[in-house]
């Protein structure tokens, strides 16, 4: 008896999240020396790390038996599956066999496997659509570059619900205006807008036109081999020194009920004025931060999982449509070399 496996689509692919790409997958706290399995992207994954503190990552899957290697034991740069001992390396390649030593699964690369980097407090996996020997470079805003002239906070959580609706709600500078009016930092500026989409090399932004550096008045959203959005809060005086407060946010798809949300908070300083802009942050602002994502959160969580297929869209939608197309056109670009055994 065979079983018809279901037609894939452009949207089944957006769902999982697309291929060849960066995506953060958690903070770097959430993996140690034992081995730690984590869905995300559609796949169950296992991580975990080597004596040398280095990350790696594998399908949490037996080329035996299909047993989870996160029940394993951690080898160095291998793990040992704990249902009968086949040693999987960091590589996805069988090493050994210890039940029958020589047989042909040792020496094979069965397993999928994962270039991982860590950046800013957060560990990124290449989505390849095969093993590969070396991945394109993980390249990030200037906000998140490490040397760079910014300090930044990484603020981790899990929403229930389609991925696509965080980016819809990142993608949407008025609802700052409303949902957030009782936020210090949201509450000027006009509670009415026209928006333009303006092209840059990298993607597009999307913003309010006639008002700047007043609210929440635009949002970048760029693709440098990652997907990533980045917006700006004005600060008032009692923010603490530093500018506008940057958010760069990623999202991961983790199911399609689920989804990894990272956003880190950056400001443009350094020396004493950096120093003092990491306490304020640790011991004021992070709780008023939280308390807006939590805005969001909950305003989210409680859409109906079909919502986008009733609406009624208007002006200040712009954006939302235009990154919407966007990635379907990618999905479908995807999904056709798929279909043409290229992917």
């Amino acid at each position: 008896m065979t079983t018809q496996q279901p037609i894939l689509t452009a949207d089944a692919i957006l769902e999982r999240g697309l291929k060849n790409l960066w995506y953060p997958i958690c903070p770097s706290h959430m993996i140690g020396r034992e081995p730690v399995s984590l869905r995300r992207l559609g796949k169950k994954l296992v991580f975990w790390r080597d004596q040398d503190n280095k990350v790696h990552a594998l399908d949490d899957h037996c080329p035996h038996r299909g047993a989870p290697l996160s029940k394993g034991i951690v080898m160095g740069d291998r793990i040992a599956c704990g249902y009968h001992g086949v040693q999987v390396r960091c590589d996805g390649t069988v090493t050994r066999v210890p039940g029958s030593p020589g047989c042909k699964l040792e020496g094979s690369r069965p397993t999928q496997a994962y270039h991982i980097v860590e950046r800013n407090d957060a560990v990124w996996l290449y989505n390849a659509t095969e093993n590969i020997d070396t991945p394109p470079p993980l390249v990030l805003p200037a906000e998140l570059d490490a040397d760079g002239e910014f300090s930044s906070f990484l603020c981790y959580t899990e929403w229930k619900g389609d991925y696509r609706y965080v980016l819809d709600n990142v993608m949407d500078p008025m609802h700052g205006t409303y949902l957030h009016k009782q936020s210090h930092s949201m509450a000027e500026g006009d509670n009415t807008a026209a928006f333009r989409i303006r092209d840059t090399d990298r993607g597009f932004v999307f913003e309010k036109e006639g008002q700047r550096d007043v609210n929440f008045d635009w949002t970048e959203w760029a693709d440098t081999g990652t997907h990533w959005m980045r917006l700006e809060i004005p600060y008032p005086k009692t923010g603490g020194p530093g500018g506008n407060f940057v958010i760069v946010g990623s999202y991961t798809p983790i199911s399609p009920t689920l989804a990894a949300v990272f956003h880190w908070r950056c400001r443009k300083l350094d020396g004493w004025q950096r120093d003092t802009w990491r306490f304020l942050y640790r011991n004021r602002l992070e709780a008023r931060h939280w308390a807006v994502l939590e805005q969001d959160r909950v305003m989210l969580e409680d859409m109906e999982p079909d919502a986008n297929q009733n609406e009624h869209l208007y002006q200040h939608d712009m954006g939302i449509v235009r990154l919407r197309r966007h990635l379907k056109n990618l999905a479908k670009a995807e999904l056709e070399r798929m279909q043409q055994g290229k992917a």
